[in-house]
């Protein structure tokens, strides 16, 4: 497995991330504890996960599977790359979630506690809290900075403004600020191309796409119907929307001889500006299928072919819309 700056930070993570947020409500925890050895055991020692995930299992369950892996020993909490977010509704309380410096504060002990660990290694907003100054949520990460907690901090779901606007108030307070973000980012949801993207390269942010494969619809998804696999309503209706689209993919797929998933995967890693894509697997072959698509080289053609079946934006802000 491969390795890359995590942005302008001296710190190293693998170029494939391992998503948690199926641990809990859909994997089981030994199931959860097997993938995690096999990441580590093939190189990926970059690890993400939230304090709300765990969805049927409860709020907070992912990180204390985690948690629970971390205290088996082994070296496992030293080898990995640690990330997790703040930002969601936690609690009843009128203070359980959002960016208050109360809430981070709370938020990053009972994340600390879960994970069984005495720091984060990134430290995600989960989403931009328009409530709350940017003074105020860098006074928060600063105190945990200072007490060792968290090491760097990270973004998801901003725009390329937040992002701005977040680190100029940082650096009025001599600090790093925002290192990575976290955005939605597949073959065919590409919006972030217009800002997100070029701005995160010219100030050497990190991108962590999220949801690569489109949420299944670019993991061979017409492939999956015809085994007997039914998808859910929604992605369905995606299907019957785009299957002219998706029956050129999963045919040139067969081509060059890679998965569709694989591809999916490929094409991400292939711009300069990500970092490492967040896979989400159920099942140690989803693992299995991220790991594979390191290796894969799509050449000059394929990407011509991808771009055409699902074309983006039009470019960068503010080319694309104006001139």
């Amino acid at each position: 497995m491969k390795s890359t700056q995590l942005g302008r930070t001296g710190l190293k993570v693998s170029r494939i991330c391992l998503g948690t947020m199926n641990f809990g409500p859909l994997t089981s925890a030994e199931d959860s504890f097997a993938i995690m050895d096999r990441a580590l055991d093939a190189g990926v020692y970059f690890f993400d996960t939230a304090n709300v995930y765990g969805r049927s299992a409860g709020k907070g369950a992912t990180e204390k599977i985690l948690g629970e892996w971390f205290a088996k020993g082994g070296r496992r909490r030293e080898q990995v790359v640690l990330a997790t977010k703040v930002f969601g509704n936690i609690g009843d309380g009128p203070n359980d979630q959002r960016l208050s410096a109360r809430h981070i504060r709370q938020a990053c002990e009972d994340s600390l506690r879960r994970l069984q660990t005495d720091h984060i290694d990134l430290y995600q907003m989960h989403h931009v809290d328009r409530r709350t100054p940017w003074e105020e949520i860098w006074q928060a990460m600063e105190q945990l900075i200072r007490e060792g907690k968290i090491l760097y901090v990270g973004s998801s779901n901003f725009a390329a403004w937040h992002i701005v606007k977040a680190n100029a108030a940082a650096a009025q307070r001599n600090l790093l600020g925002i290192v990575s973000e976290q955005s939605i980012y597949h073959l065919n949801g590409r919006t972030v191309e217009l800002e997100v993207l070029p701005m995160c390269k010219s100030e050497g942010i990190a991108v962590l796409p999220w949801s690569p494969l489109g949420g299944g619809l670019l993991g061979g998804v017409l492939e999956k119907a015809a085994e007997g696999r039914r998808a859910s309503e929604f992605i369905q209706e995606r299907v019957e929307k785009q299957r002219p689209s998706l029956e050129a993919y999963e045919s040139h797929c067969k081509e060059i001889g890679h998965p569709p998933g694989d591809v999916a995967l490929a094409w991400l890693l292939h711009n300069p500006a990500v970092t490492a894509p967040i896979v989400g697997p159920r099942t140690m072959e989803h693992l299995e299928s991220a790991i594979r698509s390191v290796e894969i080289e799509l050449s000059d053609e394929t990407i011509a072919k991808l771009d055409s079946l699902f074309p983006g934006p039009g470019g960068r802000a503010p080319e694309a819309y104006a001139w």
